[in-house]
């Protein structure tokens, strides 16, 4: 791969986990916007909203959840929310200026994954699961091979 078509690669790479970063940012504000709310009348009200059958599985365990969110579990869920947020967009920080660290910390957070979205995709194959699970393989492997060029280069010089 040409020296420019690396850079880029990697920088579109350090987008997506920078986006990944915002979104699960904006995910943990609004998670905070929920506390000293009626969760469960909110979920009743989602569900009805969106036309959903209340009887039925999923929406009846998203009533059941909202119905046993507390404010600390919130607290404690948006807490998370912005750690996860932080690695993510330092990652991002990382991977965008071609840091050997970041490198190895997104071949290694991204590899963590892959048996889980085997185990997925074995348990019901999906098209979205399939094309998360190629995505992460591509991503992994690509990072993972500019780390080994990189220290073949070393060892040269």
């Amino acid at each position: 791969m040409a020296p420019r078509s690396r850079h880029i690669a990697l920088r579109t790479v350090a987008l997506l986990e920078g986006a990944k970063g915002a979104l699960v940012l904006l995910v943990g504000a609004g998670l905070l916007s929920l506390i000293h709310r009626d969760f469960q009348r909110l979920a009743e009200d989602v569900v009805r909203h969106f036309h959903l059958n209340p009887a039925r599985h999923y929406p009846q365990i998203f009533i059941h959840t909202a119905a046993h969110l507390t404010d600390a579990r919130l607290q404690m869920l948006a807490a998370a929310a912005l750690v996860y947020a932080l690695v993510r967009i330092v990652e991002a920080y990382g991977l965008w200026h071609a840091r050997a660290w970041a490198k190895w910390f997104a071949v290694l957070s991204g590899g963590i994954y892959i048996p889980i979205e085997i185990y997925h995709l074995l348990h019901r194959i999906t098209t979205i699961r399939l094309a998360l699970l190629i995505l992460n393989v591509l991503i992994v492997g690509y990072l993972a091979l500019t780390l080994t060029n990189r220290r073949r280069h070393q060892s040269r010089v």
